[in-house]
């Protein structure tokens, strides 16, 4: 019976883990990634497209970035877009493709952006947290109303702990994982 309860926690622990991970490509390491430019999206005939639908995004270097538009006609207007972007990136182009070389952190902004990682990690432990609460809580509801033995509370207390625990130690890789690469030199 409270197996339903433990797959319905581990389920919202799934997404709070997608959700994280999300927020980590959204800070920027010193390297090239094409979902840096996931947010920009440029007037096509009129209507805003997003840029991954009007031209590949390809990162052949490391610290470079190529866009290449399906409509070459395109290229002044995606330019536009990402010098309006708060990406601070400076686009070129050779009348082909745009490409955009992104430059490197200072040691100060390495700083700031793990400071950002271990916020996130923070916030992203408090749901993980708040899920475990929540289940804890159905759990000791059911004990109440004759639904569950005290044994079977405590066995299942402690699975959603377990399961907690896993999670924790999932934010905790990722967080690692985006601390070396935005220290990494």
């Amino acid at each position: 019976m409270y197996l339903d309860i433990h797959k319905e926690s581990e389920e919202k622990m799934k997404k709070t883990i997608e959700v994280f991970k999300e927020e980590l490509k959204s800070i920027r390491a010193g390297r090239a990634n094409p979902a840096l430019l996931d947010q920009i999206s440029v007037d096509y005939y009129g209507t805003r497209t997003p840029l991954k639908q009007l031209a590949s995004v390809t990162a052949p270097e490391p610290r470079l970035l190529v866009v290449q538009p399906w409509d070459v006609n395109l290229i002044p207007t995606i330019e536009k877009e990402i010098l309006k972007s708060d990406l601070g990136l400076n686009p070129s182009n050779d009348g082909k493709v745009i490409r955009l070389p992104i430059p490197l952190l200072t040691e100060e902004r390495r700083k700031e952006l793990v400071k950002l990682v271990k916020k996130s990690c923070e916030n992203a432990k408090i749901s993980i947290r708040n899920i475990r609460r929540e289940t804890i809580d159905v759990i000791k509801k059911m004990e109440k109303n004759k639904e569950l033995s005290e044994d079977d509370r405590i066995a299942a207390e402690n699975e959603t702990q377990k399961i907690t625990d896993k999670y924790i130690e999932m934010i905790d890789e990722l967080t690692k994982k985006k601390e070396e690469e935005l220290l990494e030199v």
